[in-house]
């Protein structure tokens, strides 16, 4: 029963993992993303389907629902602490997944990150799992982290315009109230 079981395990992941694949494949089409881009969603949605898989076989082999999560709270807890330094590349890797399905902006377009310290503009050159890659008119390669790139405004330079703007909203304006004013 238990070799029946996790058969059926395996088959489930294997027709998930066919499924998932063919999704994000039409979809990354339909939005015309890179195929690199494609690759990186890939990977990850087949990583965490195998992670999916060793827990439902854990639990078919007789493995104890306390056991797993006593198990699985450990690994996390070690991977946690060994990943602490790094959490930005976790937030990353989630940010590479939404502007895979929300990003506004294609490979070749001319953007500016809004920044008010440095001129983040110029060319999108690529965009992977970690980092954008922006191409300054000057020729520099700009990397920008994708958490990074989701916390900004950023902006998409029309094809006939030739410059970005400077200032995108008017400064605000001071309304005095005369009613708070005293009067002489």
């Amino acid at each position: 029963m238990k070799i029946l079981s996790i058969v059926l395990c395996v088959a489930t992941y294997l027709f998930a993992v066919r499924a998932i694949n063919v999704a994000i494949r039409t979809l990354g089409k339909s939005k015309q993303v890179p195929e690199p881009r494609v690759k990186y969603l890939l990977k990850t949605a087949n990583i965490s389907l195998f992670f999916l898989l060793v827990v439902f076989v854990c639990l078919v082999l007789g493995l104890e629902y306390g056991e797993v999560s006593v198990f699985l709270s450990s690994l996390f807890a070690v991977i946690g602490v060994a990943l602490f330094a790094q959490w930005s590349l976790l937030s990353n890797i989630t940010a590479s997944m939404v502007i895979f399905f929300a990003f506004p902006y294609r490979v070749g377009d001319r953007i500016k990150v809004t920044d008010p310290d440095f001129d983040l503009s110029g060319t999108l050159e690529e965009i992977g799992l970690f980092h954008v890659l922006i191409r300054s008119p000057d020729g520099y390669i700009i990397t920008y982290p994708n958490s990074m790139i989701l916390q900004k405004s950023v902006i998409k330079l029309n094809p006939e315009t030739e410059k970005f703007p400077q200032k995108i909203f008017a400064p605000a304006v001071a309304i005095r109230d005369s009613s708070t004013e005293s009067k002489a």
